[in-house]
């Protein structure tokens, strides 16, 4: 009995360490298996590492720079101009794309191409055969690309997620604003001027604030563009200037261009019309003699008459009136219409180191002060013959900027402080240095006086709006290209500010190489084209800045309309 349990005992031990033997075996193949797994994992690791060389390029040179922080630009009322936000890019691992074998490169080139048309199913298939690590696809795509993209499911394809600068307004007030590069610093405008300033980490939470109003840019470009076009014109300007502050409300400069898309623009466009172009503004110089003529008592008594019977001859140079009266003139009937002659012979009279010193008080001798660096340099007479002296007087000789002439109108109607302007949000009671006094407040209120009548009787009519007391002067100019005139072709100027009675803002419109309609006569001269562009302007504007028209509010200008010659009445 005893000899059958021990048998049957031994036969159990035997079979559970059959079984314990089974289970090790398993254990082992399992671990085995599992072991070659981590390896054959490893192995492809390896391969894509070390021969292929996939992610590591990727990772020690990351395709997107990290944009820095920067902080907003906005307008005087806070209106955002520039921010910067995240987007999507999208871009291709070539390397990955031959190693993982999942899309036929081939095929994907021809979805590429159909999704992203700015390059051809070749140029896209060499790309993907390339030995390329990454390519960029598309920078700052939109949500329905990245999608269509996705879809596609390439896991070589990579969507990243990227900072950048979006510019709300687009192309409204873009010479101002400017553009940052892809290394994230500023390239144009205010972006470039205060690029240091908008990276500072410790002001990042502080918008730059410009003087700029978005409402009266808009206002401004829309008139600019609508004359530019029905006057054929090749180019346009135009800024708004505050007289007492010298903040720029609104600086224009057609054509434009959009800092977010700036691949599409002519680079032609790029150039700030109103800062970094000169230009010999014709009349509009006039109202600047007279006024240094009347501080410096050459010009004693408005009512002192000039001789304007004929063209005046200097050597072998005549002078000629573009509206000749013939006659014998006073200096309200000078600016009235415009007289070369007269004008010349009273430059003549205050000789050249007067004139001079008038056009340096005026900074014309030097870059426009302003925060940008795209700043032209005047054209200054290398030498100050009686020619010269007479030409420059009217505008013909030397040669400066939109915003030299703006700030130049600024300052002999705000009693006669010359101040730099700024493109920056000041407060009222802000007095820039380098101010200066150039004419005496009394001189000033006898050229806004002056600079009224021009519109309210002569040739600044057209750009008379009812309740606003527009004062102001025309200028045509023949263009000057390649150290000639071209007679053919003209810089249309209208320099005005308004209200008169109190006056608060300047502003000079140019349009370059105007051509005249059927509605014009065809002239395209200032005072048929750029003045009823300067009354639209002030229309829109003058509500927007807090001026309501005032139809029984005037300067009183009896005196110097009895001092306008009037043709006899008819028997």
């Amino acid at each position: 009995m005893s000899t059958r349990i021990k048998s049957q005992k031994k036969k159990a031990l035997s079979s559970v360490a059959d079984i314990l033997t089974t289970s090790h075996i398993r254990l082992m193949v399992l671990l085995i298996l599992f072991c070659c797994g981590i390896a054959a994992v490893i192995a492809k690791l390896i391969w894509l590492i070390f021969i292929t060389g996939w992610g590591v390029e990727e990772r020690r040179h990351p395709p997107v720079a990290p944009l820095q922080a920067r902080a907003d630009i906005v307008d005087r009322n806070g209106r955002t101009l520039a921010r910067t936000i995240d987007v999507w890019s999208i871009g291709i691992h070539p390397r990955t794309l031959q190693a993982n074998h999942i899309s036929d490169p081939d095929i994907l080139a021809a979805n590429l191409a159909a999704l992203l048309p700015e390059r051809t199913a070749d140029e896209y298939r060499k790309i993907l055969h390339s030995n390329r690590s990454f390519v960029f696809l598309r920078r700052h795509a939109s949500p329905e690309l990245v999608r269509a993209l996705n879809m596609l499911g390439e896991p070589a394809i990579d969507f990243l997620h990227e900072p950048s600068r979006l510019y709300p307004e687009g192309n409204l007030c873009a010479h101002v604003i400017g553009w940052i590069g892809e290394d994230g610093h500023g390239q144009s405008g205010m972006e470039y001027s205060f690029d240091k300033e908008l990276t500072d980490p410790k002001r990042q939470s502080e918008p730059l604030a410009l003087s700029i109003d978005i409402r009266v840019q808009a206002a401004v470009e829309k008139s600019l563009a609508a004359a530019m076009q029905k006057y054929s014109a090749v180019g346009a300007s135009a800024i708004v200037l505050d007289v007492d502050t010298g903040e720029v409300l609104a600086m224009a400069s057609l054509p434009n261009f959009n800092p977010n898309d700036r691949s599409s623009s002519d680079p032609t466009a790029f150039d700030n019309k109103a800062t970094l172009s000169v230009y010999e503004l014709g009349s509009t110089f006039k109202p600047l003699t007279m006024a240094t003529a009347i501080q410096d008592g050459v010009v004693t008594s408005l009512a002192k008459r000039y001789d304007a019977t004929e063209p005046l001859a200097v050597g072998r140079f005549h002078i000629h009136d573009e509206h000749a009266q013939k006659r014998w003139l006073d200096v309200p009937e000078t600016l009235v219409h415009s007289s070369n002659i007269v004008t010349a012979r009273i430059a003549d009279e205050l000789g050249p180191e007067r004139m001079q010193a008038m056009f340096r008080n005026l900074n014309f001798d030097h870059r426009p002060a302003i925060e940008l660096a795209a700043k032209g340099r005047p054209i200054w007479p290398a030498f100050w013959a009686r020619t010269t002296v007479m030409t420059t007087g009217y505008g013909h000789g030397i040669a400066v900027t939109p915003l030299h002439l703006t700030s130049a109108y600024a300052a002999i109607v705000n009693g006669g402080i010359w101040r730099p302007a700024t493109l920056l949000k000041r407060n009222p009671d802000y007095r820039p240095d380098g101010s200066r006094q150039i004419i005496s407040g009394q001189t000033s209120a006898t050229m806004r006086r002056l600079l009224r009548l021009i519109v309210t009787d002569g040739t600044g009519r057209k750009a008379n709006v009812e309740g606003f007391r527009v004062g102001g002067k025309t200028g045509t100019a023949d263009k000057a290209e390649k150290g000639r005139y071209n007679h053919g072709a003209r810089i249309s100027t209208f320099a005005a500010v308004f209200p008169m009675d109190t006056p608060r803002y300047a502003i000079v419109a140019m349009l370059d190489n105007p051509q005249g309609t059927a509605e014009t006569g065809g002239y395209a001269t200032a005072g048929m084209v750029t003045a009823p562009m300067v009354g639209d302007i002030i229309q829109h504007i003058g509500p927007l800045l807090g001026v309501i028209p005032d139809p029984k509010r005037d300067l009183d200008l009896t005196d110097l309309r009895a001092l306008l010659w009037k043709p006899p009445a008819k028997q």
